[in-house]
């Protein structure tokens, strides 16, 4: 266990120092995937990261995204989290955000730094967070899918009322503005038809949240598939959280 600990502790201090990740080649994922522990449990292998002395893997589990740890001589697998002990973040893979491409609810903002957004319209943090977007709109292009959550009775009828607006500015003010007592939204009306297309569209979006592996919101990613943390993006453009 001694021996398992440090191999962790070290494959963190030499991301630490590299900033980097470093993929893992096809016939080597190969020879991951035929392991007998992922055979029997189905596990698929979609990519593999060598982070030092350990293997950082991201893995499908019936059909769910999910992260595990592998050991260099391929003999123990480690579940759940190693948090680095720099800033006290998870080790995560990048996501593969090809299946998000053309499918966002709206994009948000005329700036160069871009990000995948997964949030919840009645989840309190990603109000914390979108109350700021005025801020941040010529600095940053978001793209902004819903992934209303089960215990937010409302959350599913305001994602597709924003979605149902017809201009950039409107959806932006609709996301910004609207919660279960605003007027306009206890008065909304829907076209022939158009209430299905939206949750068609809804249904997508939550179906490609549950792919990458989104569990809550709000959840962010980078144009390179990293996880962010919303706050470190607020103190990036100078945006003071109180």
């Amino acid at each position: 266990m001694f021996k398992l600990i440090k191999s962790i502790l070290m494959s963190l201090a030499l991301l630490s120092s590299l900033h980097a990740v470093e993929n893992v080649s096809k016939d080597e994922i190969k020879e991951m995937q035929n392991l007998v522990l992922f055979k029997n449990a189905q596990v698929k292998v979609l990519k593999a990261y060598n982070v030092g002395s350990v293997y950082l893997l991201n893995v499908e589990v019936q059909g769910k995204s999910d992260k595990i740890f592998l050991t260099k001589d391929k003999k123990y697998l480690i579940a759940g989290d190693v948090i680095s002990t720099k800033n006290g973040q998870p080790l995560e893979v990048p996501v593969d955000l090809t299946s998000t491409l053309g499918k966002e609810a709206f994009t948000f903002g005329t700036g160069k730094d871009e990000y995948v957004l997964f949030t919840d319209p009645e989840c309190p943090y990603c109000k914390n967070f979108e109350k700021h977007f005025p801020k941040i709109e010529d600095k940053v292009k978001i793209r902004v899918f819903y992934f209303p959550l089960d215990f937010h009775k409302n959350a599913e009828d305001i994602s597709l009322y924003v979605m149902s607006q017809k201009t950039y500015e409107d959806k932006k003010y609709a996301m910004l503005n609207t919660d279960a007592n605003t007027k306009s939204f206890k008065e909304r009306k829907y076209e022939k038809g158009q209430l299905e297309k939206l949750k068609n569209h809804l249904n997508t979006q939550i179906e490609i949240a549950k792919k990458i592996g989104v569990r809550g919101t709000p959840s962010v990613f980078d144009a390179n598939g990293n996880k962010v943390v919303w706050v470190n993006i607020l103190n990036k453009y100078g945006v003071e959280i109180k």
